[in-house]
Order: C-alpha cells, then structure tokens, then sequence
C-alpha cells in the first residue's frame, strides 16, 4: 500500500513536467489584437453561441488560424470577413448584413411578435363575446341591494 501511495504521489510531482504550453499567440501583439477584435464579430460555428474568439473548439481554433494567416498576408479586416462568408455564408457572422436573403433573421421575431399579439387579441376577444351578457331585473337588483345592506350591517354589529 505503501509502494502505491509513493508511486501516485511521484506521479502527481512529476506531473507538471508532461503538460503541454499554452499556444503562443502571434510574434506581433498588433497582428494579436486584430485577430481577436474580428473573431469576436464572427460565431463559432461549432458552438454557436459563443463567438470565435472565446470557443475552444477545434473548427474554432483552425479558423482563428485562418484569420492569422490571412492578416499576415496583409488582407484587411474587410477581406476577410468576406472570405470567411463566402466560406461559411452569412450566418458566421454574429451581425449578418441587412440583405433580401437575411430579412428573415432581422424581421422574423417581430413577425413572431405580432403574430402572437394578433393571436391572443382574437382569442381574448372571442373568449369576450362567447360569454352571454345578461341584464338584471328590478327585482334581482333589489335583492342584490338587500344582500349589500345586510353584509354591512353584520359588519358593523362584529
């Protein structure tokens, strides 16, 4: 038992020794923050929620060094994003441009919005007329007088 607990105990120690670095970012902290300032515009496509820059995914770290290489060769920030949508299409992007093909991903939850504002308005509004109005007599209104009076009265007297 001894053997064993020596034996983890130097393999916790020695541990450290096998793991692996951290990736080096670029050589150039400009090249560096360019990098990270576009992939924050971009969706990973993995993930889906989160963006490029802040996924751990393997598609998310090949395309982060896509986009270190294209800055190397000197594209603007505009080419690339425009490879990386001719690439991926509009959906990379977390912003997709205002364009017939997108109208849906802009104007679609309003639609959804106004579409259900719509829907419960009609349903309340038949739910409205479903109900029988009824008018009371004399008679009913006086009883109902009577009743008020009376629950007054006993409200009084405790």
């Amino acid at each position: 038992m001894k053997s064993l607990f020596l034996l983890l105990a130097t393999m916790l120690c020695f541990s450290s020794s096998f793991a692996k670095d951290a990736t080096p970012l670029a050589a150039d902290p400009v090249l560096e923050q360019r990098l990270i300032s576009i992939s924050e515009e971009m969706r990973c496509l993995v993930c889906q929620n989160e963006s490029l820059a802040g996924s751990r995914s393997d598609l998310a770290n090949d395309l982060r060094r896509e986009i270190r290489t294209l800055i190397q060769e000197g594209k603007s920030d505009d080419q690339i994003r425009t490879f990386m949508v001719e690439r991926y299409g509009d959906f990379v992007l977390y912003r997709p441009p205002v364009k017939p093909i997108t109208w849906l991903l802009w104007i679609g939850p309003f639609v959804i919005l106004l579409i259900g504002i719509v829907g419960l308005l009609n349903y309340l509004r038949r739910r409205n007329q479903s109900i029988p109005s009824t008018t009371l007599s004399q008679t009913d209104n006086a009883k109902i007088d009577a009743l008020l009076n009376q629950d007054r009265r006993d409200r009084r007297n405790d």
